[in-house]
């Protein structure tokens, strides 16, 4: 990237400029925040985009934010998936409405649930579920279970992966040994010593690491998209999946981000067959809820495990998990706002945008790429496509993508913070498109 580094430095300090000239009422709010709140922000993520302070919102609409100074951005960050379906969807937030005088939690199941069950089953093709807050919690959940069914410690992982800050994945390979991951605040546990971890699309480590039958079970993402978007080989969850069935590991699908692919998920598409598959962030249209599916195989064992278990807590489950609240979004969000015609608007603009980057590459001749998984793209900063997550995180230019953000964001177009993955929602219009490669035309032109 020393090609543009001169450029970067002094565009990167002129738009830091012009964001402070333009937010006086957000620095004005950002020193009264930093009086109570750790580092001015209730959730340290919230700091990620490296702003002069972080912008501060008044509303979400659809695909549109507005700050608390009056300016509108496009939002193609969608809250890192979590609003992938829009801001307040009006089917979810009419059932909200209506939930809310009826009872928001109670512990019990309600008269949603039976339905949230039905369209689940239907979606995704696993015929049993539970309901989590958070895709962490689901992620746990698996966990727990795949160790109890199968009596084994081991759980296996990609290196690069991401599962929420679930402990036991917050693991990396380092020099074919995992190791627990740096920069984890408290860490206590030794974690690592119960996983394995080897690069995604490696199917021969892929067998090394289950062949002494000690692995209970494979969590991955179909398409990693916590370094980048790397890309499954062709035939390659194919293969992993016979080798799962082999040695008798179970494989569970985290589908959190890759609901982008389209209705059903990124695994059907690939004909992909899991033993448990996870979905958060997005699945209630924003409200804190994901979920986990099964086999009915699995559900009869766990549901002999719980018979024969003490009484007491298992370690899994929040008393807040599958509350009215949330499971009348689920229903809403599954029913009314998932559709196939939304999928369809989605992907249709998706196209629009990652080929409209990749022109925009091809004649600047740039040694970047685009990669696309459904609704959801990326720039990346070389050639070609990575192979696994490493070399992916090789590829990343810290200063040129904290420009590009900060550049798009000065002129109404907001992009996800860290890589440069941008998403396309239903309510995502065409012309909310056209201005972000509008705006990428600008960013070359004052880049070169």
């Amino acid at each position: 990237m020393s090609r543009f580094s001169a450029s970067s430095a002094a565009l990167l300090e002129r738009e830091q400029r012009r964001f402070i000239a333009e937010h006086p009422e957000t620095l004005r709010r950002d020193k009264a925040l930093r009086q109570h709140w750790l580092n001015g922000v209730p959730m340290h993520w919230m700091t990620d985009w490296q702003l002069p302070a972080p912008l501060i919102l008044r509303e979400a609409t659809g695909s549109t934010l507005t700050d608390v100074d009056g300016r509108t951005y496009s939002d193609f960050c969608l809250g890192d998936t979590g609003a992938m379906f829009g801001h307040s969807p009006p089917a979810v937030a009419n059932a909200l409405k209506h939930q809310a005088t009826h009872g928001l939690t109670c512990m019990l199941p309600t008269d949603h649930t039976a339905r949230a069950g039905e369209l689940l089953a239907e979606r995704f093709d696993l015929p049993y579920w539970q309901i989590t807050q958070t895709a962490t919690d689901a992620n746990r959940a698996v966990l727990r279970w795949a160790r109890a069914l199968t009596g084994r410690k081991q759980i296996l992982v990609f290196d690069g992966c991401y599962h929420g800050s679930l402990e036991d994945t917050l693991v990396r390979l380092d020099r074919g040994k995992a190791v627990t991951r740096p920069g984890q605040i408290g860490q206590v546990a030794d974690f690592a010593s119960h996983a394995r971890v080897v690069e995604f699309n490696d199917l021969a480590a892929l067998e090394v690491a289950l062949a002494d039958g000690q692995v209970a079970c494979l969590l991955a993402e179909p398409v990693m998209t916590n370094a980048g978007m790397v890309l499954p080989h062709e035939d390659f969850w194919a293969e992993a999946r016979k080798l799962c069935t082999r040695y008798r590991t179970l494989l569970a699908i985290d589908e959190t981000h890759t609901l982008s692919s389209g209705p059903r998920g990124h695994a059907h598409r690939l004909g992909l067959d899991p033993d448990f598959l996870i979905a958060g962030k997005a699945i209630a249209g924003g409200m804190p809820t994901a979920v986990y599916g099964f086999t009915a195989e699995l559900a009869r064992q766990m549901e002999h495990l719980l018979e024969t278990k003490p009484s007491g807590h298992s370690g899994m489950g929040t008393t807040l998990a599958a509350n009215a609240l949330a499971t009348a979004a689920l229903v809403a969000c599954l029913q009314d706002v998932m559709t196939d015609d939304a999928y369809a608007h989605m992907l249709a603009l998706s196209t629009t945008l990652a080929d409209g980057l990749r022109k925009r590459i091809d004649e600047g001749a740039l040694p970047w790429h685009v990669t696309s998984v459904g609704a959801r793209s990326e720039l990346v900063f070389t050639p070609t496509p990575a192979r696994t997550a490493r070399e992916s995180l090789a590829a990343a230019s810290p200063t040129l993508e904290r420009l590009l953000h900060l550049y798009l964001l000065n002129r109404g177009v907001l992009v996800t913070p860290f890589h440069n993955m941008m998403l396309v929602s239903p309510a995502t219009a065409a012309d909310q498109v056209q201005a972000l490669l509008d705006r990428f035309d600008e960013f070359l032109h004052e880049l070169s």
